[in-house]
């Protein structure tokens, strides 16, 4: 049976942001643990809507929405997380038989398209945002749910939309002048 330190990528020496991510994806790193929080006060609250509204006959009218917004911004920062920390998925058949100076090309090559493919996200975005967070006069003012409750979460979920997707195309770009540095390619953890 292996360890996780057995397992290249899975040591405790390689836990966290990894070093091509740069200052960024050392914050991003950090900040991770708030959206994690988020996914355990998801929970909670879900927990105490069940007793509230089967125990008590009192059901709120914020728990769901309220649940829906805090996980959809845990998903959404869950892909920034990822790429400082170089654990999305990809197929590596090729790339593992690659020498290192291939990889680290191939690797310089896939954070440009990744941060061009950002960046196209973040631009569709903002399209988004401004339909969502500015009335026709040009006044902000935040879309609303529609519900009973009628909180602004549609409106910030897409603002936080724009906001990782613009971080994410910057993320990107260090990780490819990083590489075409020099990084470390080819470290198992591809």
């Amino acid at each position: 049976m292996t360890k996780p330190q057995d397992v290249p990528g899975e040591g405790p020496e390689e836990a966290g942001a990894i070093p091509e991510a740069g200052a960024i994806g050392r914050i991003i790193d950090r900040v991770g643990v708030v959206f994690a929080a988020g996914i355990v006060a998801s929970m909670a609250i879900l927990i105490n809507e069940v007793v509230l509204r089967y125990l008590f006959n009192a059901p709120t009218i914020w728990a769901h929405e309220t649940t829906i917004f805090l996980c959809g911004v845990a998903f959404i920062y869950g892909g920034l997380y990822c790429t400082a920390r170089d654990r999305h998925i990809r197929v590596v058949l090729i790339y593992d038989a690659l020498p290192f100076s291939a990889r680290r090309a191939l690797d310089v090559v896939i954070s440009l398209i990744c941060m061009a493919s950002s960046a196209m996200f973040a631009y569709a975005a903002w399209l988004m945002v401004q339909r969502a967070a500015f009335r026709p006069d040009g006044s902000f003012r935040l879309e609303r749910s529609g519900s009973a409750w009628d909180p602004v979460y549609p409106g910030l979920l897409k603002v936080f939309l724009l906001a990782v997707l613009a971080v994410m195309a910057v993320q990107f770009l260090v990780l490819a002048v990083n590489y075409a540095r020099g990084g470390v390619a080819g470290r198992g953890r591809r």
